[in-house]
């Protein structure tokens, strides 16, 4: 596989955490820490991809490339299609959208998740752990995704998927479940396609855009990453996790 490119989609809106890529976590804006850690991956270009001025003169001062993309995309995926359009990419370059909102996301992941799509077949790849524990499983912010025997997403959901028949306990269903991380891996090709469809039922109604891929068909692999990723950020307190994390040197390894 040739080299991979990262794009990080950023947008400044953001209904839980306003302004959200410009937030300081231990004396940067959270975006230069995710552009520090697409740095430190393999990946052959980095591109932040933006429709706010503020974002944009913010990444340029860290020395990052920047694409200013429509304020109209719905989705991260919408804007990494811009990107590889604006930017004239082949159909076949392998793009990861790596969300602006992950500081706590290690290099190798980034690798990692960019390698799946060398299995033959893969159009679309993500990663995804096991769940820790029960208030994961049945927390609506914590997206879960079950497989089947090949590692090929069957289903993504906010609620406690699989349900479990044995009312006395979840184990069997947390044993089966993962967690999924919002990280992917695409060819240029599956970009363009997933933006060409209408958004799904599914997508609309549990609010997640990897189910309009499910939904035209296109199958997902789903990796296990080597290590766990920190949590993204989408609240004050995330903030304060983050920023924990990141001041003791244990948010990136």
């Amino acid at each position: 596989m040739k080299g991979f490119f990262v794009v990080i989609p950023a947008r400044y809106a953001s209904q839980r955490l306003p302004g959200k890529p410009l937030r300081e976590i231990a004396g940067k804006p959270m975006l230069q820490h995710v552009f520090e850690r697409a740095m430190e991956s393999a990946a052959a270009r980095i591109v932040i991809a933006t429709d706010d001025q503020r974002i944009a003169d913010s990444a340029r001062g860290f020395a990052a490339e920047v694409c200013m993309t429509s304020d109209q995309h719905t989705s991260g995926t919408e804007r990494l299609a811009e990107v590889s359009q604006v930017l004239q990419w082949d159909s076949d370059q392998v793009v990861v959208n790596l969300q602006g909102d992950e500081p706590l996301m290690p290099a190798m992941l980034i690798n990692e998740c960019a390698a799946l799509l060398t299995v033959p077949g893969t159009a679309m790849a993500t990663l995804a752990s096991k769940i820790t524990g029960k208030d994961d499983f049945n927390d609506p912010n914590v997206v879960k995704v079950v497989t089947d025997a090949n590692d090929i997403a069957l289903y993504f959901s906010r609620a406690a998927i699989p349900y479990s028949r044995h009312r006395d306990t979840d184990t069997l269903a947390m044993a089966t479940a993962l967690q999924h991380h919002g990280i992917y891996a695409y060819r240029v090709d599956t970009l363009s396609r997933l933006v060409r469809a209408l958004p799904a039922e599914l997508e609309k109604c549990e609010q997640l855009e990897q189910l309009r891929a499910l939904s035209i068909g296109i199958e997902i692999r789903v990796g296990r990453p080597s290590v766990r990723p920190g949590p993204g950020v989408d609240t004050e307190h995330d903030l304060q996790v983050a920023e924990q994390l990141l001041t003791a040197g244990t948010g990136n390894e």
